[in-house]
């Protein structure tokens, strides 16, 4: 089974027998439909899964009973059944059967049996919600040019405006740009604000941008006042997905141990007591609807885990499975707002 973590540039396959036993786990490159084409992502998945029966002892032309898949880019139900049946006309051997979700449900199935809400934060962003009756809720996930707000490229480019408005004496920043200008020119290995100009359009690389979050971050574990202050509006924009979602959640996920679980993955997560300020605070904010209580867990497993959880489900294979052992909490949160 199989499972990739949104924005990421690698992917990673997991082999389940029928107990349960995890039987072999191993990476490989990206696998979203959108970048790649259809065609080579299938072909991808192909060569990941034949490797994985490799280093299982698995005969290549063996079938997998099903394979499930956690992807990037899997969030409609046209190009997913696409997916399926170009691995099943192309590569007959691969699997009897297919389950096609995103990464965002794979997430949630991971950790949570009966739904919740995921958080994506890596290069980009993205928010589900699941119910328990299997209804879907979307919040985000629309790319840089549409949203990614919370996300590693969305607080790179914050930077970036701050500075550069600085600069044009259009609008003053709320803190000193010392540190922050100097990253930017480490990054890019640039001098001047026209020298950007080059990696913002003729050679824009969308991960490129977001990799400059690393240094804002050394920068807030540093106590750069700026870098905190990035750090604290993308914990805001973070907590406004949950919000957006919340009122669509089930009753029974808001009366859980802990009030609604929250799975949170990518890497802007890890700096989580530099989003925590804006995260919390913005629940005071008046425009925010109140939410009484909830949970942020971190997934200590892959979302392969998830992806192969339902692909049991779907062929009704009683498959043993301890979510507790698949994360962590790292944040418990109660609202103080009334």
């Amino acid at each position: 089974m199989m499972g990739r973590p949104r924005g990421a540039t690698h992917s990673k396959v997991v082999l389940y027998n029928s107990k349960g036993e995890k039987l072999v786990e191993c990476s490989g490159p990206g696998t979203n439909h959108w970048i790649l084409g259809m065609e080579e992502c299938q072909k991808r998945i192909h060569n990941m899964v034949d490797q994985a029966k490799k280093e299982a002892g698995v005969p290549i032309d063996e079938p997998l009973t099903i394979l499930g898949m956690s992807l990037s880019g899997c969030e409609q139900e046209e190009t997913n059944h696409k997916l399926k049946q170009g691995l099943l006309s192309k590569y007959p051997k691969l699997s009897l059967q297919y389950m096609v979700c995103s990464d965002t449900v794979g997430s949630i199935a991971t950790a949570l049996d009966k739904g919740g809400i995921v958080v994506i934060a890596g290069t980009g962003s993205n928010a589900l919600l699941l119910n328990p009756d299997g209804s879907v809720h979307r919040c985000g996930g629309w790319g840089h040019m549409l949203g990614d707000e919370g996300s590693a490229w969305w607080t790179a480019h914050k930077a970036m405006k701050i500075c550069i408005d600085e600069q044009d004496n259009f609008v003053q920043p709320p803190h000193s740009t010392k540190f922050v200008w100097g990253a930017i020119k480490r990054h890019f290995n640039v001098e001047t604000r026209f020298d950007l100009l080059d990696h913002c359009y003729s050679n824009f690389e969308k991960s490129k941008y977001a990799g400059l979050t690393k240094l804002l971050s050394e920068g807030a574990n540093q106590g750069d006042a700026l870098c905190l202050w990035l750090f604290a509006r993308a914990g805001e924009m973070l907590f406004k997905h949950i919000s957006a979602l919340y009122s669509m959640a089930d009753k029974s996920l808001l009366q859980e141990s802990g009030g609604l679980s929250v799975v949170c993955v990518g890497s802007v997560w890890l700096s989580w007591e530099h989003l925590k300020p804006g995260f919390t605070g913005h629940c005071s904010h008046p425009e925010m609807p109140v939410i009484p209580e909830l949970t942020l867990l971190r997934l200590t497993t892959s979302m392969a885990a998830g992806a192969t959880y339902l692909a049991a489900k779907e062929i009704d294979l009683d498959l043993p499975r301890n979510y507790q052992a698949n994360y962590t909490v790292f944040f418990h949160y109660k609202c103080s707002k009334t």
